[in-house]
């Protein structure tokens, strides 16, 4: 008969009413809880359906080791194929540049390159399996944008930053930018819609029916839009539509607005159309940071909501799902809040 002690017997029983124990474990905690209920082996064999040879191995290696015995036993396995030296010369093969003209390593070619040095041949299998022991994965790249490092970046960045925090009372704020070439695609065939455990499917096969670029100008104060579409991304049609925008706003309240650093916003003729309209006050992102303009915002939600799945018979049918979308937009509007916690901006 086996002995346990309260606080072993209650292990065991929750290794047993545990929903996440393992077969076995479970199977070695029963045999050993009716050990201590005084059955013989042969009845736990029976009860349990397991050989009395079974009962006897888990019955000696608790009174040996106590409840550490019913773990499995550490296995040695297979030794070891290749030696330090293989993976010694994979990670400095796998982290340098490929020879020319392949711009990436893939394991067949780490293979080709290792065997070819001083080692015994090696397969594309096993070097897979070292790189993913070492979490080495030349396959993948990253991409990453260098900020310019101009020494007014951090200036420029909190000076559009106060503008949203703190705008001028009385005035407009605006933010502005285009979403050029976006593509009206139709599905040659029809999708299917997501099912239980089943994403939909959508066909990768699409016809082409033009492009449309909207460009937008966001009110800071109150989150709604103005768009228009255009049929060119220049400093004439920029310019045209900030007049359609001046003569909506009535005459004598400023007007902030916060541009990026697009060709159509710092082009000559851009800047001399502000310079004669002195109620217009730009602030400009630095390089390489067109986030700071709230209107990128709207565009994402454009993004995710009708373009990235969209399905577009013809141009005239993208503008029409474009403009419908505005509305709905502009009818529930919120403001941006403009936060220094984590995500920089969040809808308010």
């Amino acid at each position: 008969m086996v002995l346990l002690e309260a606080e072993v017997r209650q292990r065991l029983v929750r290794t047993l009413a545990s929903a996440k124990s393992q077969v076995r474990e479970v199977l070695r905690a029963r045999t050993v809880l009716a050990a201590a209920d005084g059955l013989a082996n042969g009845a736990i064999a029976r009860e349990l359906g397991v050989s009395v040879n079974t009962v006897r191995k888990w019955r000696g290696r608790f009174a040996a080791l106590g409840p550490d015995g019913l773990r499995a036993a550490a296995r040695s396995g297979r030794p070891r194929a290749y030696g330090h030296e293989v993976r010694v010369a994979i990670v400095p093969t796998a982290t340098s540049v490929p020879p020319h003209p392949e711009a990436t390593w893939c394991h067949r070619s780490i293979a080709q390159k290792v065997t070819g040095t001083c080692f015994a041949p090696i397969s594309p299998t096993q070097v897979g399996r070292i790189l993913a022991d070492l979490d080495l994965k030349p396959h993948k790249v990253r991409g990453w944008l260098t900020r310019r490092d101009t020494p007014d970046f951090w200036q420029r960045a909190a000076v559009v930053c106060a503008l949203y925090l703190d705008p001028p009372e009385g005035a407009v704020v605006l933010s502005i930018d285009e979403k050029t070439a976006i593509a009206a695609r139709s599905r040659r065939y029809p999708g299917r819609p997501v099912r239980p455990g089943e994403p939909a499917r959508q066909e990768f096969e699409y016809r082409r029916h033009g492009t449309a670029s909207p460009v937008a100008a966001l009110d800071v104060r109150c989150g709604e839009v103005l768009t228009e579409v255009i049929t060119r991304n220049d400093a004439v049609t920029f310019t045209a539509f900030l007049n359609r925008i001046d003569r909506v706003i009535a005459p004598g309240k400023e007007i902030h607005v916060v541009l990026d650093n697009g060709s159509s916003h710092t082009a000559k003729h851009t800047k001399a159309w502000l310079a004669a309209h002195p109620r217009w006050h730009v602030r400009w992102t630095p390089p390489h940071a067109s986030w700071l303009n709230q209107v990128e915002l709207f565009f994402s939600a454009l993004t995710r909501k009708v373009i990235r799945h969209g399905d577009f018979a013809s141009r005239d049918v993208l503008m029409d799902k474009l403009e419908t979308y505005v509305i709905g937009h502009n009818k529930t509007a919120n403001p941006y809040r403009w936060t220094y916690e984590g995500t920089p901006l969040k809808a308010a």
